[in-house]
């Protein structure tokens, strides 16, 4: 069972492909691997490292990326925040559904510096 607070970088309504690039974060809340708790909050001024630690901050626990620069990966390791990076472009529906049912399709960070 899944109880977790995770963050989804928002654009479009979709998955943003940049992290540091997002309109908002989809902040989602888990009990019992159901949603409990959904909202769209929008991100602080972007700065190097303003993002995560915002994120931290607001208690997430785990991240569903596309690219994010290794900044941002350092900074959400050093607060114990796990990073999926590399998740396709979908619907936050769609990409927490695949996370609560364990098919969460990630691969390579697509990003070369300029997405934290």
């Amino acid at each position: 069972m899944k109880n977790n607070r995770i963050a989804i970088p928002m654009a479009a309504g979709k998955l943003s492909l940049h992290f540091g690039h997002c309109e908002q974060f989809a902040v989602i809340d888990i009990e019992n691997n159901k949603i409990v708790k959904e909202s769209l909050v929008n991100p602080p001024e972007h700065v190097p490292g303003s993002y995560p630690n915002f994120l931290a901050k607001n208690g997430v626990k785990e991240v569903l990326v596309g690219g994010i620069g290794q900044k941002a990966v350092d900074i959400f390791n050093k607060n114990g925040i796990r990073v999926h990076t590399g998740a396709q472009l979908k619907s936050m529906n769609d990409l927490v559904d695949d996370y609560l049912n364990d098919r969460l399709v990630t691969g390579v960070n697509n990003c070369d510096g300029g997405c934290d």
